[in-house]
C-alpha cells in the first residue's frame, strides 16, 4: 500500500464517518434537496427572469439572479424539511438505526467520490505515474470509472488514460 491507498481509504472513511454523525435522514434528504433545487433552479429560471425584467436590465444578471434565487429558496425549503423529519426521527428513537445506515450512506458516497476522482485523473497523465501502479486499490476504482465512462460524451470518454 501507497500514499495514494491512504489517501482512498481517507477519503471514505471521512465521508462515512461525516454521515455517520448526521445519519442517513439527514443526508438523503440533503441530497435530494440540492438536485431538486438545480432541477427547479434550471426548469424555471427563465420564467423568472422575465418577470425581474423591471429590476434588472441585462438579461445575462437576470437569468443568474433568478437561478440563484430559485435554487437558495429551494434548499431553504429543503433544509426546513430536513430538520423536521430529522427531529422526527429523534422522536421516534430511530436515531441508531438512521446513523447506521447514514454510514453506509457515507461509504457509497466516498467511493463514488473517489470513482469521480479516479475518473477525473484518467484525463491526465496521472495513471502513468509509478505510485498509480503500485497501488493496491485503485484498480477497483479505475473498474469503476471505466464503467462511469459510458455515461460522459465519446470524445471526452476517449481521453481516459487507463
Amino acid at each position: 500500500m501507497n500514499w495514494l491507498d491512504f489517501f482512498i481509504i481517507g477519503v471514505i472513511a471521512v465521508s462515512a464517518i461525516i454521515s455517520l454523525f448526521r445519519g442517513f435522514t439527514k443526508e438523503a434528504i440533503s441530497l435530494a434537496s440540492w438536485v431538486i433545487a438545480f432541477w427547479v433552479a434550471l426548469s424555471f429560471s427563465a420564467e423568472l427572469a422575465a418577470e425581474l425584467d423591471g429590476w434588472i436590465h441585462s438579461p445575462t444578471a437576470r437569468l443568474a439572479a433568478a437561478f440563484a434565487v430559485l435554487f437558495v429558496v429551494t434548499v431553504i425549503i429543503g433544509g426546513v424539511v430536513n430538520f423536521l423529519v430529522s427531529q422526527l426521527v429523534e422522536k421516534t428513537g430511530l436515531s441508531g438505526t438512521d446513523r447506521a445506515l447514514g454510514a453506509v450512506f457515507g461509504v457509497v458516497r466516498g467511493v463514488l467520490i473517489v470513482v469521480i476522482l479516479t475518473l477525473l485523473a484518467g484525463l491526465t497523465t496521472l495513471p502513468q505515474e509509478s505510485w498509480w501502479k503500485h497501488s493496491t486499490l485503485i484498480g477497483s476504482f479505475e473498474d469503476g470509472a471505466l464503467w462511469l465512462r459510458r455515461y460522459i460524451p465519446d470524445d471526452l470518454a476517449g481521453e481516459i488514460r487507463f
